[in-house]
C-alpha cells in the first residue's frame, strides 16, 4: 500500500478536468464544452481540391467535423440491442480467458527459459546484450526501466495514435463513422463498441485521455498484473459502450461516441476504489487535495447528473458503466472471478500439452 501511495502521490485528477470539444467519451470537466451531440448534424466535410491546371499540385484542405455525410439515426427499438449485449458477453469474457491464458503463457515461457539458461537471462539484465547496436542498447536499457504498466501504455497509445491519424485521411472518413464511432442506429452495431474505444477524433481528446492513463496505468498494472488489467481495460470498453446504447435508445437519442475514456473510467474506479486514502491533486491547483475515494464519488455524481438532467457534452452512461466495471472488478471480479481461473488453465494445460498422466 506505501509502494502504491508513493505511486500516485505525485500523480494528479487534472486529467479529469480537461475539456473536449469533439468526443462525447471524455472525462468531467470544470469548463464549458460545446455539445457532442454535434456528432448529430456536423462530422466531416469531404475534402474538395480547388479546380487547377493540371500542373498545379492539389493540396488538401482541413477536414470539419461532421458535414457532408450522411449520418445514420432515427428512433431505435430495445430488440435491435439483442445482438449487442450478446456482443459485449462474448468480448467481455473472451477478454478475461485471453487474459488467463496469456498470463500462462508467459509464465510457462518464463519458467522454461530459466530453466534452460539459468544464467542468461541474469547476465543480460546485468549487463545487456553486447550483440545489440548501441542505439539498440539505449532502447532496451529504456524499456526495462519502465514500469510494467508504462510498457502495457506506450502500445495502448500507439493503437490511438495510429486511429488518430486514419482520421485525418478524407478517403478513410466514411470508414472510420461507420466502424469507429459506436452508434445504437447504425448498421454495423457490434465492432464499433470495441474499435470506438480506441478511437479519438481531437487532438486534446486523446491527448487527456492518454495522460490519464499513463497516470493511473502503473498502479493499476501492479495491483492486477498486466494481463488482468489488459483484460479490465478491453471488457470495459465494450461494456460502457453497450451502456451507451441502452441510454441512447431509452431516451430515444440516438448519436455517435468515441473515445477510451470509458475503459480509462475502469482503470479510475478500481485504483481509487482499491486505494480510497491515496491523496490527489489537480495540477493547475496543487494546494488542493483529496483522497482519491472522495474524487470517485464526485466523478459518479456528475456523470450521474448528466444521465438523469440529460446533459449532452458527454456521454456519462458511457462513463458510468465504464466506472461501474471498475469498482466492482474490485470488491467482487478479481476474489471471484480471476481468482477462479484454475479450471480454465487446467483445461488449457490439457489441450495444449494433452492429458496428464
Amino acid at each position: 500500500m506505501g509502494h502504491v501511495r508513493s505511486l500516485f502521490q505525485m500523480r494528479t485528477l487534472s486529467n479529469l478536468c480537461f475539456l473536449d470539444t469533439h468526443g462525447n467519451k471524455c472525462l468531467f470537466s470544470i469548463a464549458h464544452a460545446n455539445s457532442v451531440r454535434g456528432f448529430k448534424t456536423t462530422f466531416f466535410r469531404k475534402s474538395r481540391w480547388p479546380t487547377r491546371s493540371s500542373a498545379s499540385r492539389p493540396k488538401l484542405e482541413p477536414v470539419e467535423p461532421f458535414e457532408g455525410l450522411k449520418l445514420e439515426s432515427g428512433p431505435v427499438h430495445l430488440s435491435r440491442l439483442w445482438k449487442p449485449l450478446c456482443f459485449t458477453i462474448c468480448v467481455s469474457s473472451g477478454s478475461f480467458v485471453c487474459a488467463a491464458i496469456w498470463q500462462y503463457e508467459n509464465m510457462r515461457s518464463r519458467a522454461i527459459s530459466l530453466m534452460k539458461q539459468p544464467g542468461r537471462w541474469l547476465q543480460e539484465k546485468l549487463y545487456g546484450s553486447k550483440k545489440l547496436g548501441l542505439w539498440r542498447q539505449e532502447v532496451n536499457t529504456w524499456w526495462n526501466n519502465l514500469t510494467e504498466g508504462q510498457r502495457l501504455f506506450f502500445p495502448i497509445c500507439f493503437l490511438n495514435c495510429l486511429v488518430f491519424f486514419a482520421w485525418r485521411v478524407p478517403h478513410f472518413q466514411g470508414t472510420m463513422v461507420r466502424y469507429f464511432c459506436s452508434n445504437p442506429a447504425s448498421r454495423v452495431l457490434c465492432w464499433p463498441m470495441v474499435l470506438s474505444t480506441f478511437s479519438h477524433y481531437s487532438a486534446f481528446h486523446l491527448l487527456a485521455n492518454m495522460y490519464v492513463l499513463h497516470s493511473f496505468s502503473s498502479g493499476a498494472v501492479a495491483s492486477l498484473g498486466k494481463e488482468q488489467f489488459l483484460g479490465l481495460y478491453m471488457s470495459a470498453g465494450v461494456i460502457s459502450s453497450m451502456f451507451s446504447y441502452f441510454h441512447k435508445t431509452i431516451t430515444k437519442q440516438p448519436g455517435l461516441s468515441l473515445g477510451a475514456s470509458g475503459a480509462i473510467m475502469a482503470v479510475l474506479g478500481y485504483v481509487c476504489t482499491q486505494y480510497p486514502d491515496t491523496k490527489l491533486h489537480i495540477i493547475l491547483l496543487p494546494f488542493f487535495t483529496f483522497s482519491a475515494g472522495s474524487a470517485i464519488k464526485v466523478i459518479l455524481a456528475l456523470d450521474a447528473a448528466g444521465v438523469l438532467l440529460g446533459w449532452k457534452y458527454f456521454d456519462h452512461a458511457a462513463h458510468l458503466g465504464g466506472a461501474a466495471c471498475g469498482i466492482l472488478w474490485s470488491y467482487w471480479g478479481n476474489t471471484y472471478i480471476w481468482q477462479k481461473r484454475e479450471p480454465l488453465l487446467h483445461w488449457w494445460h490439457e489441450l495444449r500439452e494433452g492429458p496428464i498422466k
